[in-house]
């Protein structure tokens, strides 16, 4: 892939530079080094790499590892050919011999009922204007010179207790250099096809431009614009309220340039006085905090921004901590040497009694020199962004860009008003199998959901040894004797072979003490010389505890548990009991449903060669986490060739490491010997595709060596961002044939052509039914195709798989070995939480270097809880 925009490059000398030349409009280049500029894809959450992978002849789990010199040729040729393969057949080659090529698009899809969507994309025409770009400005001509040094003073004022009060200036240096002419017809060629390395540093420039009004006039979060201009505000509580605003993203697509516009909302802190924030933690500010509640207040505030409200001229300051000290005990040294509280300081400076010295203070400034300011003199600067996970609320209208003067006349820029139209296919649903012993043997779904009725699970599983534990308090032993009864009775009558009777009998315990009941649990069934097959928990009724017992269960004990909230044990529900059934037989070795192709073994390049399909995902901690880990996991299909049991793999790894580090990796074990294991992908943005391609890639290739040497099966590698910001319509809402009941696209829903890559392999699905809002496409983009996949081919696949999710019958709108991946890399970080959450903001002053030091290694799971879907 392409370098980002940016500056530091030297001038081209191609182009004459004019000596004298009127100034023309600028634009500041806020977005320098990102591909797309503002219109760089978004990150994904969900991304998988599908591999066909045939079986080697006679392979060898305790093969010896190839030598390092065929691994280092081999890593060496992946390299190679992961460069020049996919970029072969293009004339004329690419302009940078270090770009990675990927798959070009092998033709268009067919397979379907043709329609016609409404896209939330906007065409962009362009105007010729020649463009310069100077260090950290872009302009629509050139300035009358191409380098100068501008020496500017602003006014400031020392906020420090010691300090006087008088305004002092600061003098910046500012040096404005010409870096490059980014080249409008390089940009039109690439999207006529005739160029095949994307020209990014002149989409990013465009992108610069069109952000340069909503910037001024709206808060900025990324690539996203909210003000409380753009909608009514909502109150969230905690001292947090959330704005409207939109998402834009300057795109390449067939059809030319694309403006992707969506909704968005944000969660802001209100601007409120600090004390009045920290009332939300404890109510009487009048007693020091408890350590408990300073350190929540101190990992609530740490990064906001405060100004005082005493002062006439008043500078933001972003808080570093709180004091461990409450302010009638806090002492610091004024410039003159004098020892003084901060209460004194401000009585003889302000003549300002403070009113709630036995709080904390907040602290600002560095470590060498902190600033010490009042909570109750310190107000929460507005529009700042709250970095909590928050779901999307409502939605807001985007700019009109066509009257905008910078925009529209200057750069020559125009913006189509309407959404782009689409043409579309709605994919057929697959047939499902279930059992041949249950009344329908096989299922064609509706509008993307089913049910269970008079159908058995494809593989029942056999659970002989289980019981249950009640930690509701709410819950007497009866109604947890019903719920399991009924619990069973269902599995059973849903093809499952489920003993009606515990293995010891069901027990009520103590909520607080729930370790010591689990290891209880576990030694009474061990002491029956058992194992014990699954444990039903019915869960506490104050939340919390859940990540505890899983961590108990599947690192320490070696326990395959299904948790039941209380609220719904208690109402003895028949399709709740229906839903956890289809939980628990995937978590002791069962199958739901399958593909009826896959049985038949009528799936390209799947089902006629032994494969396995993988899926990835890394998740990373919330903002200010900064001492918990990365957590990658892995999943593989184990059923060949009906692809619908997956075995799951976790690791911690560097903090906000999108790479999975330990994909491939060798140990030597005390037991085993030397040791060959690892992980083969979800979770890339379109700026690391390559990265990610060429190191993945190259660990995917040593693990296949590591089996039998010279192994290396083709392999197709996809990436899946669930996040994209592009929304389908229907062009028509009152065709009931075009639409679902909620008057969404239909599932099965897939675009492969207008507002898709110009030559790469990529298209976007709709797989599912939204239950709730506007349905959301997933994009899936081919980074590497060895099986040469048709269009057809892998939209079909990609398609039905969405069908086999083990946890309800609903197609999902991610393919499920994503989706699994997603599960057990969440599943995995509520085994470090515990470790993790309670300081996780304490340690921001350590370096990143110092961070990836310290990671821990995750618990190790259990190799039986390992063999089932545990994270279903």
């Amino acid at each position: 892939m392409s370098r980002s925009g940016g500056g530091g490059r030297r001038p081209d000398s191609r182009h004459d530079q004019p000596t004298q030349a009127p100034a023309p409009p600028f634009q500041r280049g806020t977005d320098r080094g990102s591909h797309y500029g503002s219109g760089a894809a978004p990150s994904s959450s969900h991304a998988a790499s599908t591999s066909t992978a045939p079986a080697p002849s006679s392979p060898s789990i305790s093969a010896s590892a190839p030598s390092s010199s065929s691994v280092s040729t081999l890593v060496e040729e992946t390299e190679q050919k992961l460069t020049l393969a996919a970029l072969a057949a293009a004339t004329p080659p690419p302009s940078s011999s270090q770009a990675v090529g990927f798959p070009v698009r092998p033709g268009f899809g067919t397979v379907g009922r043709k329609c016609v969507v409404r896209a939330n994309h906007f065409m962009v025409q362009l105007a010729e204007r020649d463009i310069h770009h100077y260090d950290s400005i872009y302009t629509a001509g050139p300035l009358p010179f191409e380098s100068k040094e501008f020496i500017i003073n602003l006014p400031d004022s020392d906020p420090r207790p010691s300090s006087s009060t008088r305004l002092r200036e600061r003098q910046f240096r500012v040096v404005i250099r010409l870096a490059s002419k980014p080249d409008l017809y390089t940009l039109q060629q690439f999207l006529r096809r005739r160029h095949f390395e994307a020209p990014y540093e002149v989409i990013q420039v465009l992108a610069v431009v069109l952000r340069a009004a909503p910037s001024e006039k709206h808060t900025v979060v990324g690539r996203s614009f909210f003000s409380t201009d753009l909608g009514p505000m909502g109150q969230l509580g905690d001292g947090v309220e959330y704005w409207r605003g939109y998402f834009q993203s300057l795109r390449p697509t067939q059809m030319g340039l694309s403006l992707n516009i969506d909704v968005s909302a944000s969660s802001f802190y209100e601007p409120i006085l600090v004390t009045e924030f920290v009332q939300n933690y404890c109510r009487d500010l009048s007693h020091p905090l408890s350590d408990e509640v300073r350190l929540k207040v101190k990992k609530a505030l740490k990064g906001i921004k405060v100004v005082l409200t005493h002062r006439e001229y008043n500078n933001s300051h972003k808080i570093t901590g709180i004091s461990s000290q409450p302010m009638s005990q806090l002492m610091f040294t004024d410039d003159s040497a004098t020892r003084m509280s901060v209460i004194q300081y401000f009585r003889e400076r302000y003549n300002i009694a403070l009113q709630f010295t036995s709080l904390p203070a907040l602290v600002a400034g560095s470590e060498a020199r902190p600033i010490y300011l009042p909570m109750e003199l310190s107000r929460i600067v507005a529009g700042q962004r709250y970095a909590k996970r928050l779901n999307e609320r409502q939605m807001a209208r985007a700019n009109a860009y066509n009257e905008d003067t910078l925009v529209n006349k200057e750069f020559g820029i125009q913006v189509a008003d309407d959404l782009t139209s689409v043409d579309a296919r709605i994919l057929p649903a697959p047939m499902l199998k279930y059992h041949e012993t249950g009344r329908e043997a096989s299922v064609n779904p509706g509008f993307g959901q089913w049910n269970m009725i008079n159908k058995k699970m494809f593989n029942g599983g056999r659970v002989e040894v289980w019981t249950c534990v009640n930690f509701s308090t709410r819950l007497n032993r009866d109604v947890a004797f019903q719920f399991c009864q009924g619990l069973v009775d269902m599995c059973n009558s849903k093809g499952m072979v489920f003993n009606l009777r515990p293995v010891i009998p069901i027990s009520s315990s103590n909520p607080n003490q729930i370790e010591k009941a689990l290891v209880d649990v576990h030694n009474r069934t061990t002491q029956q010389g058992k194992q014990l097959q699954l444990l039903i928990i019915i869960l506490p009724d104050v939340s919390g505890s859940y990540g505890r017992i899983k961590r108990v269960c599947e690192t320490e004990l070696g326990i395959v548990s299904q948790c039941c909230q209380p609220r719904q044990a208690s109402r003895l529900n028949m399709q709740y009991f229906e839903n956890v059934a289809l939980k628990i037989n995937v978590k002791v070795g069962g199958r739901n449903t399958v593909l009826v192709d896959a049985v038949q073994k009528r799936i390209p390049l799947v089902t006629d060669r032994p494969t396995i399909i993988f899926g990835a995902d890394v998740t990373h901690p919330q903002p200010g986490e900064d001492s918990s880990p990365s957590i990658a996991a892995v999943v593989a299909s184990m059923d060949w060739p009906e692809v619908a049991k997956y075995r799951g793999l976790v690791s911690a790894q560097a903090h906000h490491e999108e790479i999975i580090q330990d994909l491939y990796k060798s140990i030597q074990d005390p037991q085993r010997g030397f040791v060959h294991g690892g992980m083969i992908r979800d979770g890339v943005g379109e700026r690391q595709f390559s990265q990610v391609l060429l190191h993945e890639m190259n660990a995917i290739r040593q693990a296949c060596a590591s089996l039998e040497e010279g192994y290396a099966p083709p392999v197709t590698f996809v990436v899946v961002q669930k996040r994209c910001r592009t929304r389908l319509f229907p062009a028509e809402n009152n065709r009931c044939d075009l639409t679902d009941r909620s008057g969404n696209i239909l599932p099965g829903t897939v675009v492969d052509t207008e507002i898709c890559h110009p030559t790469e392999f990529d298209f976007y699905l709709n797989s599912h039914a939204a239950i709730q809002g506007t349905s959301r496409p997933t994009r899936y983009h081919v980074l590497y195709d060895e099986n040469r996949f048709t269009a057809d081919g892998l939209q079909v696949l990609t398609n039905n798989l969405c069908y086999t999710y083990a946890r309800c019958t609903r197609s999902v709108s991610v393919v499920p070995p994503a989706y699994y991946a997603y599960l057990a890399a969440f599943r995995a970080r509520y085994y470090i939480e515990d470790e993790t959450s309670a300081g996780g903001s304490t340690d921001g002053n350590r370096s990143t270097a110092e961070r990836n030091l310290a990671i821990r290694p995750l618990p190790v799971i259990k190799d039986n809880v390992k063999d089932v879907m545990f994270y279903c």
